[in-house]
């Protein structure tokens, strides 16, 4: 089999204009969502108290 060349290989024609799979931008952007204060200071009280816990059980 011989190599048909960048030169061949992109003149060919997809044919049918196609969609995307990614499209790069333009759209309508959705605002970002941030955690609210409440679920970050639960979060962070969880994780010291399971160190805590950790310390207590496996001194």
């Amino acid at each position: 089999m011989t190599d048909p060349g960048d030169k061949d290989f992109y003149q060919r024609s997809p044919g049918a204009r196609l969609p995307e799979d990614r499209p790069r931008g333009g759209g309508p952007r959705r605002p970002v969502k941030h955690r609210g204060l409440l679920a970050t200071t639960l979060l962070v009280v969880f994780v010291i108290v399971v160190v805590l816990a950790g310390i207590a059980l496996f001194p």
